[in-house]
């Protein structure tokens, strides 16, 4: 069985371009929803000042997220003037492809790092353990 992946970017927002940013983001998000059925989680976060932004993406596996990637690729690109991407984590077991696209997606919008951390120890639940 495949473990699920993890990803977190984390971006500084440009001056001046928050309410830009903001609204395509949820541009992106209600594609993500429309568009792609296998996602568990994708969420936008910003902090106080409007200042950083921070995306994370649960996928149950390495092929969604990939599937993601070629999905959403396109809207990426509108993004480079908006923010610049600082790091992108991967946690679990990605496929070399999708290390691939992301380091891709990370030379894109702001020469980002892109760094996988290998699951030690632990265990994942979906849905509530019955008693």
């Amino acid at each position: 069985m495949s473990e699920p992946i993890v990803s977190i970017d984390v971006s500084e927002v440009r001056e001046g371009m928050l309410e830009d940013l903001k609204a395509l983001m949820k541009e992106l998000v209600e594609f993500v929803a429309a568009n792609e059925p296998r996602p568990i989680a994708y969420q936008i976060f910003l902090d106080q000042a409007g200042s950083m932004m921070t995306v994370i993406q649960v996928h149950p596996d390495s092929a969604s997220m990939e599937g993601h990637m070629e999905v959403a690729a396109s809207l990426f690109r509108r993004f480079s003037d908006l923010l610049t991407l600082l790091r992108i984590d991967i946690y679990g077991e990605p496929s070399d492809e999708l290390v691939r696209r992301m380091r891709e997606k990370g030379r894109m919008l702001g020469d980002a790092p892109v760094a996988v951390h290998r699951l030690h120890a632990g265990f994942t639940r979906f849905e509530p353990r019955s008693r």
